[in-house]
């Protein structure tokens, strides 16, 4: 069966109401289990291990992609903040960039992604600059934010061409 969903930093899957939702392919960098400094357990255990910036699928893969990534460029390694959410380093702007197109990319033609970010280290505005992309609509009220895409036809179009749409 080929499954229609892709979580493109599925971490421990904190936010899916399944957490072994079955047409979902769960893709992350790492795979761990932890115990938290309140005790509890903490679980990575995707089904491929890869890193969203070069994801190992082909092209129009997917319906439905979600992509999670790490939002923390501050932290210790051993801080419970970094263990669960990962940390981005290097160049997190292209970090960003590359992992957003990385999403359109394995994104079927009218397919919808879903853009979770937390604005604690590094702010939405920033991070909407760096993917070069406006969203549809999303939540704007507190410091986590779901943003909705679709890659339409003129997206598949730019592509080719080069030309990326702008925020403003």
């Amino acid at each position: 069966m080929q499954k229609k969903i892709l979580d493109a930093c599925c971490g421990s899957r904190m936010f899916w109401f399944d957490r072994a939702e079955p047409h979902t392919v769960y893709v992350d960098n790492r795979e761990t289990i932890d115990t938290l400094c309140d005790g509890r357990q903490l679980i990575v255990k995707p089904d491929i291990i890869a890193d969203f910036r070069n994801l190992p699928f082909p092209d129009n893969s997917f319906y439905l992609v979600v992509f999670d990534p790490p939002h923390l460029i501050r932290g210790g390694e051993k801080g419970w903040m970094v263990k669960k959410y990962g940390k981005l380093t290097g160049n997190w702007r292209d970090d960003i960039k590359t992992g957003f197109s990385e999403c359109m990319r394995v994104l079927k033609p009218n397919g919808t992604l879903i853009f979770k970010w937390n604005e604690e280290q590094i702010p939405q505005k920033e991070v909407l600059q760096a993917i070069g992309h406006k969203p549809l609509f999303g939540d704007r009220r507190t410091k986590t934010h779901w943003m909705t895409f679709m890659k339409f036809d003129a997206e598949i179009e730019r592509g080719k061409d080069g030309r990326q749409p702008t925020c403003e």
